[in-house]
């Protein structure tokens, strides 16, 4: 993706990498675990994965390191993901377009329509982590292939 991007864009690519779990981030994903109902998969993510940061990719796409979640989680508490605001769930990236990702405590994730974390309205993008991270993988595939990501 790198190769070509300089000479598709005209400028030089920056971060975009997936970053491996340092023992900081492993100990930060056992804190957010213990104060808050997180998926396990969420867990395992964070066990092997420091942060995702393709910034590059459409407007980007980023993965918060759990200690990013942690202090979100600490400063701004946990956000509603449902009408009813009954359930709750961690804001874990955004797209670099002003919206940002949500996990919620059934595995779910969800994207908020505007960049506002108040008031938030969101939309189901993926049942649970595997499917989002497949469909990560689907928008970096899609943008080497023909320079656009899937809207995600």
């Amino acid at each position: 993706m790198t190769g070509e991007f300089e000479r598709r864009h005209g400028f030089p690519p920056g971060t975009n990498e997936v970053r491996l779990a340092s023992r900081d981030d492993q100990a930060a994903a056992r804190t957010l675990a213990q104060a808050i109902l997180i998926p396990a998969d969420l867990v395992t993510f964070y066990d092997c994965i420091g942060d995702v940061t393709w910034a590059d990719i459409g407007n980007g796409y980023f993965l918060d390191p759990a200690s990013d979640v942690l202090l979100r989680l600490q400063d701004y508490g946990a956000v509603d993901l449902g009408a009813d605001q009954k359930v709750h769930g961690l804001v874990i990236g955004s797209n670099g377009g002003g919206l940002s990702y949500a996990a919620g405590p059934d595995g779910s994730v969800h994207r908020t329509r505007t960049a506002s974390l108040d008031e938030p309205e969101l939309d189901k993008v993926a049942d649970d982590l595997r499917q989002f991270l497949q469909l990560l993988e689907q928008s970096l595939t899609r943008f080497v292939v023909d320079g656009e990501p899937r809207s995600l």
